[in-house]
Formats: C-alpha cells, structure tokens, sequence
C-alpha cells in the first residue's frame, strides 16, 4: 500500500508534517476509489434521491423508505468482485455478510437477498469454476444466518473472464421507527464498542485492492486482501444486533467493512462532525503481535461498532457474552480529531472530516461510444430460435437459485424464477416486489440507452406481479476510468439509469460504484445493476407460466404492428454476429408500467409474462408447461426475426380470458396484439413469416438445461 504522491502532499498540507505509517495506510485505503468515489462522485448527482416515502436517502450504511407510517424496509447493494476472482468462495460469502451488516446498522431485520452475478463466457472452464464457487459461497452464507436468497440474475459476457462481477442487495425491516439507527454519531462522551469477532490480519488493504485493475497474478499474489467469512458468527451478531436495538442501547452504529475499524470509526464520528480517542490495544484479537495499522485496517468480518451511552456499556457487554461474541469497549467520541493510539503512542491525529471527505474528486476526459452500424446476420428461423433460447444467457437459473434457501423466515410468496420475488410484509399488509440485474450486453451495445433499458426492465418485472415501484438502488461497475472510452460508457450507464428512474417516478436511494473492473482481457462492460422493490396490495401474483385456457396478447410491441425495430444488444446478435442500434425505448415508460401492474392485479388475468432477454421467442418458450402450452400465430406483416428475437424492454405477454379489459388498460399507453390462446397440450406451437415451430414442453425443457446439464 502507498499513498499518492499529489494525495500525499494535500494530507501534509492539511497536518503541518508528514502522515506516520497508520496515517498514510488509512488514508490510502479511506482515499481509494472504492472508499471515496473519486471519479465517479461528480456523476452522480444526476440522480434523484427524494420522495415522499424516502426516509434515509444516499450516504448511510443503507436506505430506508417507508411503506406506512408504521413500517420501514431498507436497501442496499454492494459489489464484492475482485475478491470473487481471487477467492469466488470466500469473495462472494463476505459480500453477502458485507451486505446483511449494512441492514443491521440501520436498526433493521434482514429479511431478502438478490444477487446479481457475471461471467465470461460460459463454454470456458475458468468461467464455470468461479460460477461454481460465487453461487456455492452465496448459498452457503445466505443459508446459513437463515436470509433468504429471492431474486438477483445471470449473466455471460466474453469480458467478463477476467473480472467477474458479484454483486449483492440486501432487503431488511424496520416494524418501528423508533428501532431506526444511523451511521452518524450523536455526543461526545459516549463510548465506541466493537462487538462480533475477533480481529485478524484477512483482508488487509482490501479498499485499495478494490481499486486497481486485476493483475495476471491476482489470484495468488492479493489472496490476503480477501476477507474469509464465518456466517455462524454472523447470525449470532443479526440476534444480538435486535437485542442491542430492542432494548433502545445504539446510538449509532457502523459495520465494519471498508478499510475495516478505521473506516467505520471515522466515518461515523466525520458524519456526525465528530471526533474519536481510540486505544487499539484494547481491540479484541485473533492473532499475535498484531501492529496498529494490522488491528485499524484488516478486515476481518462479521464485527459491528456501536456508539453506545456510558451508563448503557455493561448491558451490551451482557448482550455480547449471551450470544458469545467478543465485546471491546476501544473508546469514545470527541469534539476534537480522529485519533488512535496503540500502546501509549499516537498513531493517528487527523481531523475526521478530512479522512472522511478530504480526497479530491477526479476529473477525467471520456468520450461518448460510437453508434454500431446495421449488419445483420441471417439464420434459419427455427436454427435461431433453438440457439437463442438454448443459450446460457436464455437458459434456466434453477440450478443457481436452487441452492440459495428462499423459503427461510416464511415471508416469501412469489419465489425466485418468476420476473419478480414477492414478500409477504405482514405488519403493513402488503406485498413487497423485488427485481434486481442488469443486462450487460444492451449496455455494451449502446451505454446510456441500454442503462435506461435496465431500470425500465427491472420495473416491468415489479409491474408484471402487480405492484407499482418503490424505491431503486444501484451497483455501478466499470472499467477503469483513466481511459476516456471506458469512462464515456460509465458516464452513460449513470446518466440513462438516472434518465429513466425519473421518467419513471422511480428515486434512487443509494448504492455502490466499482471502477477499475479492469484486466489483461480488457475492460467489463458497463454494468449498472439495479435493484428495485414495488408494493402491492396482498401477497399473490399472476405467475409467469401459462395456463391451460384464456387468450394470448403482447402489450408495447411495435415490430407485431409491421414497425422495424432494431435487433441491437440482442442474444440473436451474440449467437450468430453482427451488429445494429438498440432499440428506441417507449415514449411513455410510466404509463406503461401503471397499466401493466393494474392489468397483472385483475382477477381475469391468469399470467403475464415480461419479455426481456432473448426477445419474445424466450418468454414464450420460457411460459410452456408439461401441463399448458401456447398456441401463438405472429402477424403476417411483422418481420419474423425481428419480432421474435429483438429485445426492446417494455413489453410482456398478458394471458387473459378478458381481452377487451386488457385494451381498455392501455388505450393510449401501448398496442395490444391478440396472437394465441393457452392449450392443455403442454406445447409451443408457433407460427411465424410463413414458418410452422412446434416444440413440446419436454423439447422446450431440454433446449433450457445447458446450465443445469453442465453443473450438474
């Protein structure tokens, strides 16, 4: 670890000496891009993070929104991925625990995850060793301290091989507003106390090595800066935090992740304007002999530190032995500067603020990608269609999901599968909708148009169960910024997100930015990962599969209207070359999503179904039973290609068996197509262009398994 030169003076200037060694290390890793945000923070205030229902907006460990007056949900994402690489086991497992922390500083009850994931292509075995370990890591976490894993996706991407992308949502509960805690401290004079596990030397300088691009000898020369979790431990600080919240003993309260001790604690008192006395001698350990940047910087998981009121210590030291966690009272807040000291020798002596918010912003050159031109590829219609909806992308997740618990804490009510979870939160009465992805290819394609593409998917998959949009997070990664291409497309993926969140009346809460997702394979795509919640009234939703009866319609469709759409950013594309525009976004994207959830609520409807990736020819196939199949006949004039396998979001498939409600819905809004009906004869029975496809529910079934098949 070195501090930058240029960084290097301001903190002198700032001190009247030079930094000793903790102070350099701790503002090298509190400075990194992961930490502050250094060239990305000047992006991000396209976004709007108000509303009425926005309690706890962007800035604390995570959001807080309101569904009643009653009763808060919080959220938060985070991204773990360049110790996915190192470690996929261990990188994506401390991700999670990162995640769940952040709920429980907020005062909340963790009680869903979504994990969104990338990997280079799937036929390389690099590729599916660390999919095998990044799901097996998760699942075995999440399993564990008994959150269960409801929503997230997958995604294949040939630049991902040398940087997977591992990023994690996190949903918690808060029944009272009264149990809401923040990360900013209150009064000097109270104390600061790290409760959780003991202190080791894993994961020291993971800040700073989250802010450097992978080296070719990343997986063996940065091992020690992956943390290694223990989710045992974790579950017992999710009781003990309750108990802490329940008996009114937090003040505030920070997990320890970042730069470990040394970032939450100066972040915490900086937030509050604050200062801290720390004796880091008296920080319960794991190892010998530990130094005093070792014990301020490692970060070792599953600890907490709470500002807790004098007179309150003992019952927290009580609360800590009954759950057999380690409990240190290392000292307390101040009206003065952020100090440390290790053994009778001052350490560190810097104005919180300063380490906090002290790092200049970057201002970096980009430039805006350029627009692909039109070549398409041909293909034997029934050739694309097997090879579009039997790619991995395509293909079925069950085998990840399978592995995550998702019926833990009784509140799931749709499960993962479907567009969107749903949870029961039964202390607003009311169904909490939860979607989270992002699709790397509209974003590569085309950055800024591909992002709003994203946040109008994630909504429609809300939509598709009934329930309107909430409230937004974000996980922004990119390459490395210093190259004006790469941060062009990163400024794109901000800007369209930020465009389509308030077309749709949608605020982003908060969230997390990754840079330097950079290799010797080259830069990631832009990846802007959103994860969204929506509300509806009570738990139950149209599933996504079809039924045995009622009429076939697609909502928001222009190519079944004979339009010409582009085939840009589509998996036809990625199977069989070439190139094109994306596709142009509806005008009205909210009243869309409005009509959609209305529709999805009515007691005709039976299914709806939101078409995405791999087009329509994907969402039917992915609607087909042993036990009800479609019979669906595309409009004459609508070019084949185009209307089965462009990937313009917006759209779903309604089954209903009152037709004429469903236009009703969206006169105005979006062109309805009548195309088919349900069978019960367990086939898609599709023609188009001319061309007759007919494939049963165990040929469909076959065509989806490739991840399954090759897993095991």
């Amino acid at each position: 670890m070195s501090l930058a030169d240029s960084d290097r003076e301001l903190v002198v200037e700032e001190l009247g000496r030079d930094p000793t060694r903790a102070e350099e290390a701790l503002f090298e890793n509190l400075w990194s891009e992961h930490c502050a945000y250094r060239s990305s923070r000047p992006l991000l205030s396209a976004f709007d993070s108000e509303g009425e229902r926005v309690v706890v907006g962007p800035g604390d460990d995570a959001a807080v929104v309101s569904l009643d007056e009653d009763t808060y949900v919080t959220m938060g994402v985070e991204s773990h991925n360049h110790p996915s690489y190192v470690d996929p086991y261990d990188g994506a497992a401390t991700g999670v625990g990162g995640i769940v922390r952040d709920t429980l500083s907020m005062g909340a009850y963790p009680i869903a995850l979504a994990d969104s994931l990338y990997f280079g292509d799937f036929d390389r075995e690099h590729s599916r060793y660390l999919f095998d370990g990044v799901v097996e890591g998760i699942g075995d976490y999440g399993n564990s301290i008994g959150v269960p894993t409801v929503a997230g996706s997958v995604a294949f991407h040939d630049d991902y091989e040398g940087n997977p992308l591992v990023n994690v949502a996190c949903v918690g509960l808060v029944d009272d507003p009264e149990r809401l805690v923040t990360a900013e401290a209150q009064e000097p004079g109270n104390k600061l106390v790290l409760v959780g596990n003991a202190t080791g030397r894993d994961g020291l300088g993971g800040a700073s090595f989250a802010s450097e691009d992978l080296s070719e000898d990343a997986e063996t020369e940065d091992r020690p800066a992956v943390q290694v979790g223990d989710p045992y431990t974790e579950k017992l600080l999710i009781e003990a935090n309750e108990a802490l919240v329940d008996e009114g003993l937090v003040e505030s309260a920070r997990d320890l992740g970042a730069a470990g001790l040394g970032g939450a604690s100066s972040e915490l008192v900086a937030k509050g304007g604050l200062g801290a006395h720390i004796e880091l001698e008296r920080v319960h350990q794991r190892e010998p002999n530990m130094t005093a940047l070792e014990i301020l910087l490692a970060e070792s998981q599953e600890r907490m530190c709470y500002e807790v009121a004098p007179d309150d210590v003992d019952r927290v030291r009580e609360i800590a032995e009954r759950y057999d966690l380690g409990c240190s009272v290392i000292g307390e807040v101040t009206d003065g500067n952020y100090v440390c000291e290790f053994e009778g020798e001052t350490v560190v002596d810097a104005p919180a603020e300063f380490l906090g918010d002290g790092a200049p912003m970057n201002d970096l050159p980009s430039e805006e990608p350029s627009q692909p031109e039109t070549d398409l590829p041909e293909a034997d219609l029934a050739e694309a269609f097997e090879a579009v909806v039997g790619s991995p992308n395509a293909a079925s997740k069950r085998w990840v999901y399978r592995q995550y618990d998702h019926e833990v804490g009784v509140r799931t009510s749709v499960p993962p599968g479907d567009d969107a979870a749903v949870l029961a939160i039964r202390e607003a009465e009311t169904g909490l909708a939860v979607s989270a992805g992002a699709d790397p290819d509209w974003t590569d394609a085309a950055p800024y148009d591909g992002a709003r593409a994203v946040a109008l998917e994630n909504a429609t998959n809300l939509a598709a169960k009934g329930a309107t949009p909430l409230a937004a997070v974000d996980c922004l990664n990119g390459g490395n910024p210093e190259k004006p291409d790469v941060y062009g497309g990163f400024k794109g993926i901000v800007d369209g997100l930020a465009d389509m969140c308030a077309a749709l009346d949608v605020p982003v809460v908060g969230g997390n930015v990754s840079l330097y997702n950079d290799s010797p394979s080259g830069p990631i795509p832009p990846t802007p990962t959103l994860a969204m919640t929506g509300t509806k009234a009570g738990y139950d939703a149209p599933p996504a599969a079809a039924a045995p009866e009622g009429d076939l319609l697609v909502v928001g469709d222009p190519a079944l209207s004979g339009e010409s759409v582009p085939l840009g950013g589509s998996e036809y594309l990625a199977q069989f070359g070439g190139s094109d525009r994306f596709p142009a976004l509806p005008d009205e994207p909210g009243a869309f999503v409005s009509a959609l959830a209305a529709v999805a609520d009515d007691d005709a409807t039976r299914a709806v179904h939101d078409v995405s990736h791999g087009g329509l020819a994907v969402a039917l196939a992915e609607m087909v039973t042993a036990e009800a199949g479609l019979d669906v006949s595309l409009p004459d004039d609508a070019d084949p290609t185009a209307a089965l396998f462009h990937e313009r979001p917006g759209r779903a498939v309604v089954q209903t068996t009152d037709a004429d409600a469903v236009r009703a819905a969206f006169d105005g809004v979006a062109p309805v197509h009548a195309v088919g009906e349900g069978t019960s004869a367990g086939e898609l029975s599709l023609s188009v262009g001319g061309r007759d496809l007919t494939y049963d529910a165990g040929a469909v079934a076959d065509l989806r398994s490739v991840i399954t098949e090759e897993m095991g």
